[in-house]
């Protein structure tokens, strides 16, 4: 666990210094939102924007983290960091954990910007219970999105070859998740394969919390899958980070 803290603790002392990334790993999503509003609102009042924008700002989240911590670990494999840390002795698991503690940080920053300006913008009111459950959802899928980054990382031998998995990674999950249409609408095979992406869990816990009476409990099945996963992004990361070393 000493090793894991300590490597969090730098990957975050790392990102307060590049100042010019930080500030735009928080500007990007306060953007974004802005401009969904603005978009939003020339669908008028009869477009159900509670029902769209709050998945789209769970992808938010999912996309910047995924891509930001796939870059920055693509980063520190060129700069030989990873391999000063297994001579150094640290294990795999510590690795992953540290960065994933690290990064998971400003994805929770990010998370924490999203929701607020979402409900703000768009002036939706949940109840307290409500507005945390909505944010441990995003914290969960921020989470594994940081494990997906860092297992795609792997497979990237600089900074652009990290873009080309967002057609494999990301785009999949805008069309078949539930962002713009309801899953049981899709085809069979594209509702399988719906269920293979860690957003359309989130997705359908987002959904039920947005309702009147919705309750975190009652979607704790797609909860538990969620958390499935994270733990198991984690293995696979922990698995392919012998490609680093090597």
């Amino acid at each position: 666990m000493k090793h894991t803290f300590l490597l969090a603790k730098r990957v975050i002392k790392q990102l307060f210094q590049d100042k010019r990334f930080l500030v735009l790993s928080i500007i990007a999503p306060f953007l974004i939102i802005f401009f969904l509003k603005t978009i939003f609102d020339t669908f008028g009042t009869s477009f159900p924007q509670e029902r769209y924008i709050m998945p789209m700002a769970l992808f938010i989240v999912y996309f910047l983290s995924f891509i930001l911590c796939a870059i920055l670990l693509v980063q520190e494999r060129n700069n030989g960091t990873l391999e000063r840390l297994f001579v150094s002795g640290f294990k795999k698991i510590e690795i992953i954990s540290g960065f994933m503690f690290g990064y998971l940080g400003l994805a929770t920053v990010q998370s924490i910007i999203v929701l607020t300006e979402v409900v703000y913008l768009f002036d939706i009111s949940f109840r307290t219970e409500t507005f945390f459950s909505i944010l441990l959802v995003f914290w969960l899928l921020a989470i594994v999105s940081v494990m997906l980054g860092i297992f795609v990382s792997t497979f990237a031998r600089n900074e652009a070859q990290v873009f080309p998995f967002i057609p494999l990674f990301i785009l999949p999950a805008v069309f078949f998740s539930g962002l713009l249409t309801d899953v049981d609408l899709l085809p069979q095979w594209a509702n399988w394969l719906a269920h293979l992406m860690p957003l359309y869990y989130a997705n359908q816990i987002i959904l039920e919390l947005i309702t009147e009476n919705g309750q975190l409990t009652n979607k704790l099945g797609d909860l538990f899958i969620l958390i499935f996963f994270g733990f198991a992004l984690v293995l696979i990361a922990s698995f392919t980070l012998n490609k680093f070393s090597e």
